[in-house]
């Protein structure tokens, strides 16, 4: 017995010194002390033995097997440290380094930041909402009337499965921000004053100025007493923020069933300076936000008395703002994925 092992161990010693690989060395490990094994079923045997000759053949198996163990993890280590220096790769380190290429942020994404940054210093919290709506809340919430257009199939992305249903069981890709306006008033006491950026959805043509899908950033305030007059200044501060510099803008009157009264804010296009180009329509102006008071009807739907509550209301569209800041001229430019686009910001 004592012979048996001895040999089994010179076998595998003479075996292992022509492995080149890990894949002979485990075949090789396999074939001796696998489950059925050569040297395990050497071992296996020792039960048969003479009840005096099983201590001394057991001390020297369990030798020899250790042997073996060390001998197979040592030759695993040798050919390890031989594959790593066969794909480690000699440069030249007189050749100038390869430049690091940086990431940058998408130019919405900048503009969202700034806006932050502003609404921030003016002490408003930032709100997030889900992209999924529903009729209720992006309608019937919101002062829409039965039978209004933006309710169609034609203007808005409903979800095939609930199309037929009404409201909160009819669901849909959010076509504006201002529903979750109402979500937040029923969550919160007033007063308050917050901003929500996010995506929406339009189910529109394109052109160099609309997208299917764009952003917009909407801010609300919420108090016993706000004037118009402040409300200008304020849009006036946050596009000066974000431009460096004083943007002349115009408010005009403008229809939206959510407020009441309603305006149309416009700035002066930054493509033209006014002139006139394809993103302006040739004008010189562009329509970058509506807004107003919130009319009585939603503030009622969001849990508040307006007899006693009053607010001031605007929805900024993130996509022309970013195109008016970075000299864009064709929206379609920010969501096509071209890095070509991409890598100037």
């Amino acid at each position: 017995m004592q012979d048996l092992l001895k040999n089994l161990k010179d076998e595998i010693e003479n075996k292992i010194k022509a492995v080149k690989d890990d894949v002979v060395l485990e075949n090789l490990r396999v074939e001796y002390l696998g489950r059925k094994g050569k040297f395990t079923e050497a071992l296996k045997s020792i039960k048969k033995l003479q009840a005096e000759e099983k201590p001394l053949i057991g001390k020297l198996a369990n030798e020899i097997k250790l042997e073996i163990e060390h001998i197979f993890n040592e030759t695993k280590n040798i050919l390890a440290g031989a594959g790593q220096e066969k794909n480690n790769k000699i440069y030249d380190t007189s050749l100038p380094g390869q430049p690091v290429t940086l990431s940058g942020l998408h130019p919405i994404t900048k503009i969202i930041y700034d806006l932050n940054d502003v609404f921030r210093s003016l002490n408003f919290e930032i709100y997030e909402g889900n992209e999924l709506s529903n009729e209720k809340e992006v309608f019937d919430d919101l002062n829409f009337p039965p039978g209004h257009p933006a309710r169609e199939s034609m203007d808005t992305y409903w979800l095939k499965q609930s199309e037929k249903n009404c409201g909160v069981d009819r669901l849909c890709l959010r076509p504006h921000l201002t529903g979750a306006s109402v979500q937040y008033m029923r969550t919160h006491q007033p007063p308050f004053q917050f901003v929500y950026p996010g995506r929406v959805f339009r189910l529109e043509a394109t052109d160099a100025g609309h997208e299917r899908c764009f952003y917009q950033y909407e801010a609300l305030i919420v108090n016993k007493d706000f004037a118009f007059s402040a409300g200008k200044i304020m849009i006036n501060t946050i596009l000066e923020r974000v431009f460096g510099h004083p943007i002349e803008t115009r408010m005009r009157a403008g229809f939206f069933p959510f407020v009441e009264p309603g305006f149309e804010i416009d700035m002066q296009c930054q493509v033209c300076h006014g002139h006139g180009c394809s993103v302006c329509k040739h004008n010189g102006w562009l329509e970058v936000m509506p807004g107003g008071a919130p009319h009585p009807n939603v503030l009622k739907a969001g849990g508040l008395d307006p007899k006693v509550w009053q607010g001031f209301y605007i929805n900024v569209g993130l996509d022309r703002l970013a195109m008016m800041k970075y000299g864009i001229d064709d929206v379609r430019l920010m969501h096509s994925g071209d890095l070509r686009f991409l890598k100037q910001f």
